[in-house]
């Protein structure tokens, strides 16, 4: 992906774009369904402005970039080598793929080696792959800025299963170690969003349970709703563009819900 940042035309590489930066964990929504009355219009505002500052980076047509699996190592080196081959420089990484298995935590039985394998390989391992195969390009275009996202589940030990948790909890520790050997070139931060409104969870969930939670996070939560793409994104591009005195940290997009 190709995008505007500040003004400026930077190669960005956003892997697992779908998922966050272009609303792929579900169509962006006006208003605020589920949300109490008090807290409704604040939301509101806080995501039409999300929502414009996101387009801060936008795509622009370029050829379709290769498919990779980010738990292989050389697929990661062929996809950040085809966009420094395409852009010519990489100065921008999102490490935005990730999946998961919805399994009780409970079920002890259920977590199998395959699905400790799925979930360490994409999330962590993923994250990893990429940025040391970035780290070269980006010190040789003069600095550069990785954005990892991982979930508040990495700090608090919920989500969709106890291996998902462990991986993003691997995510958070991983952003501290990188930062102090990558910079003072390169910095890196990661965004930890809880409830992200959008099908993947409403899947996920199921619909009873999904409708449920968010109502609770609309009534109970500080900033009164849940998060969205586009907030995701707005606290992508933040630490990107703006917060340039920033590395190794953990960024929560919560409304405040885990405080």
């Amino acid at each position: 992906m190709r995008g505007w940042v500040g003004g400026q035309r930077a190669p960005v590489l956003d892997v697992g774009a779908n998922e966050v930066l272009h609303g792929g964990v579900g169509t962006p929504r006006g208003g605020a369904q589920g949300q109490a009355a008090d807290g409704a219009p604040h939301l509101a505002a806080l995501r039409a402005a999300a929502l414009s500052r996101a387009r801060v980076i936008r795509p622009l047509p370029v050829p379709a970039m290769p498919q990779a699996d980010t738990r292989s190592d050389a697929d990661c080196g062929r996809l950040i080598q085809a966009a420094v081959d395409e852009f010519g420089h990489l100065e921008i990484l999102v490490n935005n793929a990730g999946m998961t298995h919805f399994i009780a935590h409970d079920d002890l039985e259920s977590v199998t080696d395959e699905v400790w394998d799925d979930i360490i390989g994409a999330n962590l391992r993923g994250v990893f792959n990429c940025t040391r195969a970035a780290a070269p390009h980006m010190k040789a275009a003069g600095g550069g800025a990785v954005v990892n996202v991982s979930s508040v589940a990495g700090a608090g030990g919920g989500g969709s299963c106890i291996p998902y948790a462990a991986s993003k909890a691997g995510v958070n520790v991983i952003t501290k170690s990188l930062a102090r050997v990558l910079g003072p070139e390169i910095r890196i931060n990661t965004i930890a969003p809880g409830f992200i409104e959008g099908r993947w969870l409403r899947g996920g969930l199921g619909e009873g349970t999904y409708e449920a939670g968010r109502k609770r996070l609309g009534e109970t939560a500080p900033l009164r709703g849940v998060a969205t793409p586009e907030l995701c994104a707005d606290a992508i591009v933040a630490l990107i563009e703006r917060n340039v005195f920033v590395t190794g940290q953990t960024i929560t997009v919560d409304g405040g819900a885990t405080l």
